[in-house]
């Protein structure tokens, strides 16, 4: 039996041991001349003018919750559509109910002002 996984594990030595091959490659021939420039963080082509630790306004981490929530919500939208004609009635009622749930929490955090941004 686990003669059929030698295959795999094959697979996966080889990968591997490409992968780590190319690492020390590029570790050895490539070019090491680092400078000032080279060696500083990237800033979009212009010096940190902040520390990057700096505090995040609660609502940015509010509209990024909303967000993944609404949008996994939506994807259960999808596989509902590929059987919809297999769940007849029944599937569109509980659909109905689970998108009228979504539009109401929607409502809900529009109405307590969550998706104001200033």
């Amino acid at each position: 039996m686990l003669a059929e996984y030698l295959p795999t594990l094959l697979f996966l030595i080889v990968a591997g041991g490409i992968g780590v091959a190319l690492l020390v490659v590029g570790r050895l021939l490539g070019p090491q001349r680092p400078s000032v420039e080279k060696l500083s963080p990237y800033e979009c082509g212009f010096a940190a003018f902040e520390d990057a630790r700096m505090q995040f306004d609660v609502r940015y981490y509010l509209i990024a919750i909303l967000f993944i929530v609404f949008d996994l919500e939506i994807a259960f939208v999808f596989p509902w559509a590929l059987v919809f004609r297999d769940l007849g009635v029944f599937g569109l009622i509980e659909m109905g109910v689970f998108l009228a749930l979504l539009v109401i929490g929607f409502v809900y955090v529009w109405k307590k002002g969550a998706l104001e941004w200033e």
